[in-house]
């Protein structure tokens, strides 16, 4: 094998470079920016994603994909009680938003910042939290929820919440609180 047959291609470079550029400085993030990280010609944006928007979209979709595959492997890894996995989603977030890299949520800080409701990376962010949402229910339902579909939507937000305060008050703790408001969520709808 050679040296450049290990070198991915321009698109793969691409979505790279976006992928971590636009975690680190948001989507406003310049084309040309994105074009020397991956070290490609303005003509490959183009040909691979129509242009920045396509890439955002795809770059959303990439991390989405990575994303909802670490909350299912952080729920198998925490056994089969559904109030234990559904625990072990907060804990883990606790973790990622007390790291000091940690930038806050790509798909909250994109959709604040996409001011076009008819960006494509809406529909990604909408779509992602919509899976999320049904991950949280299958659980709360599994777990005998009053109201599992509604439980959801109140993780989502405490998800939400604890992301964006690791993000904006690091010298907080945000884990704990999360951590007690979830045991809340998930034990005041459980049938007695």
């Amino acid at each position: 094998m050679t040296a450049s047959a290990a070198k991915p291609g321009p698109r793969e470079r691409l979505l790279l470079a976006a992928q971590e550029l636009t975690y680190a400085q948001g989507v406003g993030v310049g084309v040309d920016a994105l074009l020397k990280a991956a070290g490609v010609a303005r003509r490959s944006l183009y040909e691979h994603f129509g242009g920045k928007d396509g890439l955002i979209a795809e770059v959303l979709r990439r991390s989405t994909a990575e994303d909802e595959q670490q909350y299912r492997a952080t729920m198998a890894a925490a056994g089969d009680d559904p109030r234990a996995r559904l625990l072990a989603v907060v804990d883990r977030l606790g973790r990622i938003a007390s790291d000091p890299g940690f930038h806050g949520c790509r798909y909250l800080a994109a959709d604040l910042a996409l001011t076009d409701p008819a960006h494509p990376g809406h529909e990604v962010t909408r779509t992602y939290r919509r899976a999320l949402h049904r991950l949280f229910a299958d659980e709360f339902v599994a777990l005998g929820h009053a109201r599992p579909s509604f439980a959801a939507d109140q993780l989502l937000i405490l998800v939400d919440g604890l992301l964006a305060a690791g993000a904006t008050r690091p010298d907080s703790s945000p884990a704990p609180a999360s951590r007690e408001l979830a045991e809340h969520i998930i034990d005041s709808g459980l049938r007695a």
